[in-house]
């Protein structure tokens, strides 16, 4: 089988950054969450101090705002054009996509692109909070393995170095930039 990270892999981008940048064009309230966000920003990223997950879930107090049921869906008919070709190209029906965005994004578009086996992160769709940890290096390998406790990975594509341990266990493994993929070693 072939496993995937998902943004900057097999998606042109941030998919979470960009479904918050949808999400506050349409939904200006948004904008009163901002003085929250830059100190839970500086905390984590110029202090140090928490973790990734305390970090996200301050972001994802914007999910307060949206309306998934409608915003969703619209989002990936917008956003749909950016997977990546090459992906589109080998896909293959028992690929995996293990990813640290949250499972609520990207299960639709999983659905649509006819991927069964999606592992992201457990985040409560309409308060942010995390069900369990982000789900970021060491703890994709333990969530790969929870799915298919005996699978093997044939090839592997991340777009960073932050998942070495799924490369790890990995028969072959790519780094992917753009359209690009190199072996993983090599970069």
């Amino acid at each position: 089988m072939n496993v995937y990270d998902f943004d900057k892999t097999i998606y042109d981008g941030d998919s979470t950054a960009d479904f918050y940048l949808f999400s506050l064009r349409r939904h200006k309230k948004i904008l009163l969450l901002a003085p929250s966000l830059i100190g839970a920003f500086l905390k984590f990223y110029a202090f140090h101090h928490g973790t990734k997950t305390d970090f996200k879930q301050v972001m994802y107090r914007f999910l307060g705002y949206v309306d998934m049921k409608k915003d969703l869906p619209d989002f990936w008919e917008k956003h749909e054009e950016k997977i990546k070709a090459f992906y589109k190209k080998q896909q293959r029906k028992d690929d995996v996509i293990i990813s640290a965005s949250p499972e609520f994004l990207l299960a639709p578009i999983c659905q649509k692109l006819g991927i069964q086996y999606l592992m992201a992160s457990r985040v409560n769709p309409e308060t942010g909070v995390y069900d369990g940890i982000n789900c970021h290096g060491k703890e994709k390998v333990r969530r790969f393995y929870e799915v298919f406790p005996d699978g093997v990975i044939d090839n592997f594509y991340s777009d960073s170095h932050s998942d070495d341990p799924l490369a790890e266990i990995s028969k072959r493994a790519f780094i992917v930039k753009k359209e690009v993929h190199k072996n993983w070693h090599e970069v």
